[in-house]
């Protein structure tokens, strides 16, 4: 079992209007769902992460067990993967940060994809082409 990086979950207003966006454009009515997704795009992006002034949090807010529903531990295990990879400290400080800063990113690039602006082409983003 892999813990987790944080116990509750947390966006920043800017999250907090992009996933208002999102919802809006696709339909998911869940900001858990659009969270993950969000996390995985940053995930897949192999550039480094900015450390960022995200500003004020807003008041959206979930434990990690809804973020990451039945995958919870693979989420945390793929973030873990992640920070080994990057040479990142997995102290939990550094760890929950990590997870922040790719969730943040996550939702500003998904809020900023074409694909994004209807639930079909959300949906066609999960399509890999091989």
């Amino acid at each position: 079992m892999n813990e987790p990086p944080v116990e509750v979950v947390r966006v920043s207003e800017v999250s907090r209007l992009n996933l208002i966006a999102l919802k809006k454009r696709t339909g998911i009515e869940n900001w858990n769902i659009l969270c993950r997704w969000g996390f995985c795009l940053s995930l897949a992006d192999r550039s480094p992460l900015a450390p960022t002034d995200r500003g004020e949090m807003s008041s959206v807010e979930m434990t990690w067990s809804t973020f990451g529903g039945t995958y919870a531990d693979l989420y945390a295990g793929a973030l873990k993967a992640r920070c080994v990879e990057s040479g990142i400290a997995l102290d939990k400080q550094s760890y929950a940060e990590q997870f922040r800063l790719h969730l943040e990113r996550g939702l500003l690039k998904l809020v900023g994809l074409e694909e994004t602006r209807s639930l079909e082409g959300f949906l066609g983003l999960a399509v890999v082409e091989v």
